[in-house]
Formats: C-alpha cells, sequence, structure tokens
C-alpha cells in the first residue's frame, strides 16, 4: 500500500515537472519565434546550438511566472493559441515585427540558413557606395552654383554636407527602438517603414506612399537629367556638326531604349567601378587645368553678396549633389559591423564636402562670370570633346540604375502589392514580362526623352528636384520622423536641431522651387538653350 503511494506521488511529482517544462519550452519558443528566431528540433540543435544558449534569468522569471499560474488555477495560460503562437507571450513581442513563425521543420532550417547567409558588405564598401552616390557627375552644376552664391555658396556646400550626414544617422535611428532590456533592436527595414510607423494607427499607409512618390519623382529627374546631360556635353563637344541638343537627346534615348528589357543589374553593375574611376578622372583633369591657369583666376569675382532669384536655384543645386537617404537603410542593413555606420558616415561626407569645394570654387575661379551650367562646357574645343564623351558613357552607363529603381517602386506600388494592387501582375507564372508591362517601361523611357526635349536645362532641373524632392526626403520627413519616433529619447540640443533643420529645409524647398519653377517657365518662353 504504502509502495502503491509512493509511487502515485513519485508520477504526480514527474507529470508537473514534464508540464512545468514544456510551458517553459513553450514560452521560450513563442519568445524567440516573435524575434524572429526557430526553436531548434534535436536535429537542428546540431548546427545551431547557440539558440539554446537562454539568459539564465529569464528562464527562472518565466517558470516562476508559471508556477504561480499554476497556484492561481491558471492552468491554460500557457497553451498554444490557435494561431500558433503562446498565450501571454504579448509582453515579449513587438506588433509587426519579425517573421512568422516557420509551420515546418525544414522551412525553419531554410529561413535561418539564408539568415546566416545573407549578404553582407564591410564599411569600406559602404562608404564607397555612399561616396558614389554624393560624389557623382552631378558636381558638374556645382560651380554655376558658386556663381550666384559666391562666398555663401561654398559655405552651403559645407552646411548641406553637415546636415544631410546628421539626418542620415537620425533616419538609421527610427528604424531601431530599445526592447525590455533596454537594447536597440532593429524593427524596421526602409524609408517606408519609418513614415509608415510615423503616421500609424490612424493612417498606416499613407506615409509610405508619400515617401514613395517622392522617391519616384525623384528617380525619374534623375533620369531626365542623365539625358539632358548628355544632349548638352555632345552638342557642346561637336558644335560645328548640324544637330541640335534635342537631336542628341533623342540619339541618347535611342542608346537607353534597351533599359526597358532590363531584369537585373548584374551586367551594368560590371561597368560602375570603370565610370566611377572614369569620373574621377576627369575630376582631376579639370582641377588640372584650372591649376594650370591660377594666374588669372578671378578672386576678385567671388561675391559676398547673392543673386536674390538665382540663388534659391543654387541651393537645390547642392541638396541634390548630397541626396542618399533613399537607400542608406538599406545599406545599413547590409552591414556587416552597423555600429560603424556613424563613422563611415562622418568620414565620407567630410571628403565629399572638401572635395566639392574644392571643385567648385577652383572652377568657378577660372572661368569667373563666364562659368556654365555644366563646367565641362568651359574647357577649350580638344579637350572638351574628349572629357564630355566619357561623361556621356558615364550618364548613359549611369541611367539604368535609377530607371531600374524607378521601376521597381511602380511595379511594387500598383502592380505586386498583394490583392491591394490597382493593376494585374506585369509579369507571367513563368516570371516573364508581359508585353504591356514592356510597354509601360518604354513608355517611361519615352517619357525621359520628352522632358528632356521640352525642357532642356540641367541646373534648371537639378535645382527643381532639389527643392522638391531632395529637401524633402533629407532635411524635412528624417528631422519630423526623428521627433516622432524617438521624442521620448530626445535631449533638448537634438530637439533644437531637428526643429532648425525642419524650418530651414522648408523654407530653402519652397524658395528654390518657386525660383525654379519661374526659371524654367522664363527660359521656355524666351526659347534658351543651355
Amino acid at each position: 500500500m504504502a509502495t502503491l503511494i509512493r509511487g502515485k506521488i513519485s508520477n504526480k511529482i514527474n507529470n508537473a515537472a514534464t508540464t512545468v517544462s514544456n510551458k517553459s519550452q513553450a514560452k521560450v519558443s513563442g519568445m524567440f519565434a516573435r524575434l524572429g528566431f526557430q526553436a531548434a528540433t534535436d536535429e537542428e540543435g546540431l548546427g545551431f546550438a547557440a539558440c539554446d544558449d537562454l539568459d539564465y534569468d529569464h528562464r527562472q522569471g518565466l517558470q516562476m511566472d508559471i508556477m504561480k499560474n499554476e497556484a492561481m488555477g491558471g492552468e491554460g495560460s500557457g497553451e498554444m493559441g490557435g494561431d500558433g503562437t503562446v498565450d501571454g507571450d504579448s509582453h515579449y513581442q513587438r506588433e509587426g515585427t519579425g517573421p512568422p513563425p516557420s509551420t515546418s521543420k525544414d522551412n525553419g532550417l531554410c529561413d535561418e540558413l539564408a539568415a546566416q547567409d545573407k549578404p553582407s558588405i564591410t564599411t569600406w564598401e559602404a562608404g564607397w557606395n555612399v561616396t558614389n552616390a554624393i560624389q557623382g557627375m552631378f558636381v558638374l552644376g556645382l560651380p554655376y552654383a558658386i556663381l550666384h552664391g559666391g562666398y555663401l555658396g561654398l559655405f552651403l556646400i559645407i552646411f548641406a554636407a553637415v546636415v544631410c550626414c546628421y539626418t542620415g544617422k537620425i533616419l538609421i535611428q527610427c528604424l531601431y527602438e530599445e526592447n525590455e532590456d533596454g537594447q536597440l533592436v532593429r524593427v524596421r527595414d526602409s524609408y517606408v517603414d519609418i513614415a509608415n510607423a510615423c503616421c500609424a494607427p490612424r493612417f498606416p499607409t499613407i506615409g509610405g506612399r508619400i515617401v514613395n512618390v517622392a522617391q519616384i519623382i525623384e528617380l525619374v529627374m534623375t533620369c531626365i537629367l542623365y539625358v539632358v546631360v548628355s544632349g548638352n556635353l555632345m552638342y557642346n563637344s561637336f558644335p560645328t556638326l548640324p544637330v541640335s541638343q534635342r537631336s542628341w537627346a533623342i540619339i541618347a534615348t535611342v542608346v537607353l531604349l534597351p533599359c526597358a528589357f532590363l531584369k537585373n543589374l548584374k551586367a551594368v553593375s560590371k561597368f560602375s567601378l570603370l565610370c566611377t574611376m572614369a569620373h574621377f578622372v576627369i575630376n582631376v583633369l579639370v582641377i588640372a587645368y584650372c591649376l594650370s591657369r591660377a594666374r588669372d583666376w578671378a578672386w576678385d569675382k567671388v561675391k559676398f553678396y547673392i543673386d536674390v532669384k538665382k540663388f534659391p536655384i543654387s541651393i537645390g543645386i547642392i541638396v541634390f549633389s548630397y541626396t542618399s537617404q533613399i537607400f542608406l537603410p538599406s545599406l545599413e542593413g547590409n552591414m556587416s559591423n552597423p555600429s560603424e555606420f556613424h563613422c563611415m558616415m562622418n568620414w565620407t561626407h567630410i571628403s565629399a564636402c572638401i572635395l566639392k569645394g574644392l571643385f567648385a570654387l577652383v572652377a568657378y575661379l577660372t572661368w569667373a562670370d563666364a562659368t556654365k551650367e555644366v563646367i565641362t562646357d568651359n574647357l577649350p574645343g580638344g579637350i572638351r570633346a574628349v572629357v564630355n564623351l566619357f561623361l556621356v558613357s558615364k550618364a548613359l552607363l549611369s541611367y539604368p540604375l535609377p530607371f531600374f529603381a524607378a521601376v521597381e517602386v511602380l511595379e511594387k506600388s500598383f502592380f505586386q502589392d498583394g490583392g491591394r494592387a490597382i493593376f494585374p501582375d506585369c509579369y507571367g507564372g513563368d516570371g516573364r514580362l508581359k508585353s504591356w508591362g514592356l510597354s509601360l517601361r518604354c513608355g517611361l523611357v519615352v517619357f525621359t526623352m520628352f522632358s528632356a526635349i521640352f525642357v532642356p536645362h540641367f541646373a534648371l532641373l537639378m535645382g527643381l528636384t532639389g527643392s522638391l524632392t531632395g529637401a524633402g526626403l533629407c532635411f524635412l520627413l528624417p528631422s519630423l520622423f526623428h521627433l516622432k519616433l524617438q521624442w521620448r529619447n530626445l535631449l533638448w540640443h537634438q530637439v533644437f536641431f531637428d526643429v532648425a533643420i525642419f524650418v530651414i529645409g522648408g523654407i530653402c524647398a519652397i524658395s528654390g522651387f518657386i525660383h525654379s519653377m519661374e526659371g524654367l517657365v522664363e527660359a521656355y518662353t524666351l526659347n534658351i538653350e543651355d
């Protein structure tokens, strides 16, 4: 009899211990599933032993909670819910973050392997990408900004570098939030996610739509600028030929038409390094030529006063030359060491500021009031033709990058947005591009051609784009999002910086947009070409 009683007591103790263990494992599994990890089975445990390295205090806390619930009769608190999650785990979760738990062992293993095999880039590679974005061929318009801004234009080159570096950093801060342990966790992946988070819960998607529209405008305007600058450079390289600038723009568009057939950028990316090096060599050649004429530099032409009508256009040109915020979230997410992002932003923007300032000042001192919208047009005939041909090649090879990005944003927003898409998918079941989808891409190329034909003014278009979308994406939205998402963690001087940047950015955007539009209307009315 005593043996039977001891056996029953022992069985109850074992059952209770097993129940506690199972519920503890369910709690931990539910928590890790919400954080994006999958629970390791016996077979998976061999490859992912680190998943079993749980914090001791955390486990003890979970066990104490369960024992307390057991004592209070909360037997069902640890059972699995209908959606495959564990009830009572909401305080370990963050709404809308992390992928849902995998429904099979194989899928979970593949997800973890995919996460481990995710390609990453070094800090130097990330810096190279940012440098390419802010040191591109649009620096050719900076001497024209000095023409209308003088020393204040030089100050703005420095000021814009400081502000864009700061807003790039605070934009990345908006991707993170503190978890229960006070550690920063990346809960958003893109500029659109940040915008949606700021507008939630009342308007959960309107912020992302605004950012998408701004991105599409900036990318399409960049494509138009490449066509404009190609036509401008070819026309000024061969002025004796009976071919107008608009005709050269049409010829450039014919060369760019195959971009409509692009499925990826592998073929184009092979030339990116060569184009960047060629552009660097061209900048060196221009500066070398300017230095050779140092005796004739017109220091007295650099003004302390500004042209009130033209200077706001210069602001847009300078801001547009620093735009890189669009791809910073994705770049930081792919860095092997994201903690070095701030350091990378510092040295890339400092170097860009120094090089842009020197290039703009030296070029302006060389040609003074004769400075043209594209500075290479001021070079002597023989040198100008060679340099411009290299620049045209770079422009044509750079065109597919913003074009493909604009196509992707359009397709995801209007054609591939799940059941919410306005139009049917551009791709068939076999992955091939449908005929009407191809027509849409060709139409985008033709649209950039007509825009370049009717508005062939490089500096005015660049100033308009910088004032409209550049100031919005680089000044206004990052400071506004930072105030909204990080308000509780901001110090008084950070609030002051954000508000000041928002106000200054708004004034520059409005004034630059108005004066750029006035300049375009005037140029179109008087039929003025570059």
